[in-house]
């Protein structure tokens, strides 16, 4: 009986904590720069396919194929698959304005498995000036290996009269490897801004009376490993993009009055309101209460997507009122400063 009344006072302790938190939290959502940074002069764009193979790397492929049991044109419709939905995701944004694909570079193509060799500058601004483009993105290499499992058991099922038998059951499990390497060039920068393997695994099972039989079993192999080169190329289109994303906030709801009405209003959705309070806050004699307002007054500026006023309030709340909130607040406001500069160079192409 001591144990529950002790377990019950520990469980209403714990809720009366978080009823009187002196913070209370929010998300809001960010608009992120794209992680691939090119120079404001590109605005447009090409794409190459370099992992179509070589008739020096025919050989190799083919030899690859017959081993892992690959269809003939797996890596060609995967890897072709990818570059044409890297464009269009890229054309869903208005960052760029074209993409290109270009086909007919046949003395570039590659087909390894890994990264080859990169373009000479030289190549990169004789394929710029002739295709009239700012920057190359290119399909490095594209590259599926399988590797498969085979599990024998026996089935007992009815001949023709009737009569139940035992067969052989073969299952084959496929666990394809679909990898592809990404670069891209830049040439007004002279760099490579980026250069990058994305990998993932599809899996396909069939059964059958013997392995043979179980392979011919085995349907939408090929299907899925196009798909899943679908989603790498929209993946990397992604990253050549701004993006939204959520940030967590903690803003202050105890001190006074105000700040109770306050956070009922900002529950409501009242941003407008609960600023007004807070603001009569910033007046405060107490300086913790002081501090706290000019905080808030931060967090609501943050809101409405003015950095500038959110850092004066923030660095007044840490400077001024030696809030200990206010510090690691005031750098991620710097940082969020410093991305939506980057950010604004990205959206002015």
């Amino acid at each position: 009986m001591n144990r529950y009344f002790t377990a019950l006072l520990c469980a209403s302790l714990v809720a009366s904590l978080f009823s009187c938190s002196t913070t209370n939290k929010l998300t809001m959502s960010a608009m992120k720069p794209a992680p691939i940074v090119l120079s404001n002069k590109v605005h447009r764009v090409a794409i190459i396919n370099r992992s179509i193979p070589s008739e020096e790397n025919k050989k190799l492929n083919k030899l690859e194929e017959i081993l892992s049991a690959e269809g003939r044109n797996l890596d060609k419709e995967g890897s072709q698959a990818a570059i044409v939905a890297l464009k269009e995701q890229l054309e869903r944004n208005e960052i760029f304005e074209e993409i290109i694909i270009i086909e007919d570079l046949i003395q570039f193509q590659d087909g390894s498995d890994q990264f080859p060799s990169t373009l000479t500058w030289n190549e990169i601004e004789d394929i710029c000036e002739a295709y009239n483009v700012d920057a190359i993105c290119s399909l490095a290499f594209y590259d599926t290996d399988t590797k498969f499992k085979l599990n024998t058991s026996t089935a007992k099922v009815p001949n023709d009269l009737g009569v139940k038998i035992a067969i052989p059951t073969h299952e084959l499990t496929l666990n394809t490897l679909v990898e592809n390497g990404w670069r891209v060039y830049d040439p007004n920068l002279n760099k490579i801004a980026d250069e990058l393997v994305f990998s993932d695994h599809v899996i396909t099972i069939g059964k059958g009376i013997n392995p043979m039989k179980a392979y011919e079993a085995i349907k939408g192999r090929k299907g899925a490993v196009v798909h899943r080169s679908k989603y790498m190329g929209i993946d990397y289109g992604l990253r050549l993009l701004p993006n939204k994303q959520r940030v967590e906030r903690d803003y202050f709801v105890r001190g006074s009055e105000n700040f109770k009405m306050a956070q009922r209003r900002a529950q409501a959705g009242d941003w407008e309101g609960a600023e007004n309070l807070w603001k009569i806050e910033t007046g405060n004699s107490d300086p913790k209460v002081a501090g706290r307002a000019c905080y808030n007054m931060a967090i609501s500026n943050e809101i409405k997507g003015n950095l500038v006023s959110a850092l004066k309030w923030a660095t007044k709340s840490y400077v001024v009122y030696n809030n200990p909130n206010a510090l690691p607040y005031l750098n991620n406001l710097k940082f969020r400063t410093g991305q939506n500069d980057l950010l604004a160079q990205q959206l002015s192409k």
